[in-house]
């Protein structure tokens, strides 16, 4: 998709340059807005390890000119398979759709790339502390900016969505992960599929689960998962004894991951808002709809949304109370689908449902196959289409 970038007339201020803020940070400099994006951060890096990217993110990454670098550190693997205390329950594939496994690093560097050929302004060390729907944010520092379009994409304790005072839900869920970025450790591993994504499930006696993500030739992103009531379990650095106990041929892995730096412990939580937008702000990403990583949709929602607010946006009036509604026809076609998406992945988790196998079916598969780049994705049939 080509675009120009010849200025508009527009500024954005945008909160966060996680993936959410760097993909409409783009897409809006693709648009021919002026585009600052503050970090708090004095790095620009993303915290975690790997990740999966779907369909729907993979349309994103084309459109904004970062899929080609992905592309280049990344892998899709053969089958995504579910075990059971050892046994294979089901080993999925996905035929045409796209779908690839990457370190959360080099999408970060990747969409960071993608940005600053855009010609977005980009500053770290700079935390929003509020934003006002007027069409202003204000920072540690006291400055202030204005803007036609302020975006919060600053994650679960987003202070652009609590210094206005949007209506939330936040609650948690009983389970959480350690993630780790390891050698893939292929040769000790020994004979079998290792180029497969591996869910390794263990329910009795007790709930421990291990995520087995390649991510390129070198390096493996697991997950352990715990429940947040199980001190041994959830504690940090890992309790190599148990984990080897209970996934032995994990070994190789597992040691690694024992003496890992900076290892913590994330409990799952879902957020979800009566409203995403008020006036010229719109808030993305996990500050908009954190959600359990159940159907690896928490970074493909966010940049799906994040890209389809920079055409709204862009296509929208300049009068205040035009651009507000153009915002909100923006959240009432987008936000269904993230919905569901949402519900889904909280429902996964409480009922550890995962461990059944053969979990990417149609319905869970609506949010892969989801083209957030064709203008035409809501005209009739559509739905259809897309589900």
């Amino acid at each position: 998709m080509t675009l120009t970038t010849s200025e508009n007339g527009r500024h954005a201020e945008i909160s966060g340059a996680g993936f959410a803020g760097l993909t409409a940070a783009t897409a809006l400099a693709l648009r021919g807005w002026t585009v600052r994006l503050h970090e708090k951060g004095n790095e620009l890096r993303e915290q975690g390890a790997g990740i999966v990217l779907w369909e729907n993110s993979i349309k994103v990454l084309e459109a904004i000119g970062a899929y080609d670098a992905v592309l280049a550190d990344s892998m899709t693997p053969p089958y995504y398979e579910t075990r059971m205390h050892g046994s294979t329950v089901s080993r999925e594939e996905f035929g045409d759709l796209r779908w690839r496994t990457l370190t959360r690093p080099h999408l970060h560097r990747s969409l960071l790339d993608a940005a600053l050929r855009a010609g977005v302004e980009v500053r770290s060390g700079s935390e929003v502390v509020a934003a006002d729907p007027a069409g202003s944010i204000t920072l540690a520092s006291g400055e202030t900016f204005e803007a036609d379009l302020v975006v919060g994409a600053d994650g679960v304790r987003s202070k652009v969505r609590d210094s206005i005072g949007f209506e939330q839900d936040r609650w948690k869920s009983r389970d959480g992960i350690i993630r780790f970025l390891v050698p893939r450790h292929k040769a000790e591993l020994g004979p079998g599929e290792w180029d497969n994504v591996i869910d390794f499930w263990n329910l009795e006696p007790r709930y421990l689960r291990v995520l087995y993500v390649p991510c390129n030739e070198r390096e493996l992103y697991v997950a352990l998962g715990a429940p947040r009531a199980d001190e041994q379990g959830s504690q940090t650095p890992i309790d190599l004894d148990l984990w080897t106990s209970v996934f032995p041929e994990l070994t190789p892995v597992l040691k690694s991951a024992a003496v890992a730096e900076d290892a913590r412990y994330y409990g799952y939580q879902t957020t979800k808002l009566r409203h995403w937008s008020h006036g010229r702000v719109a808030l993305v990403g996990d500050s908009a709809h954190a959600m359990c990583p159940a159907l690896a949709q928490g970074a493909g929602t966010a940049m799906a949304n994040a890209y389809t607010l920079a055409t709204a946006a862009t296509a929208a009036d300049d009068d205040s109370d035009a651009f507000a509604a153009a915002l909100r026809d923006w959240e009432r076609l987008e936000r269904p689908i993230t919905d569901r998406c949402q519900q889904r992945s909280a429902d996964y988790a409480a009922t550890r449902r995962m461990a059944e196998g053969n979990q990417f079916g149609p319905e869970n598969l609506e949010t892969a196959v989801y083209d957030p780049t064709d203008p035409l994705r809501h005209g009739a049939g559509a739905a259809g289409k897309q589900r």
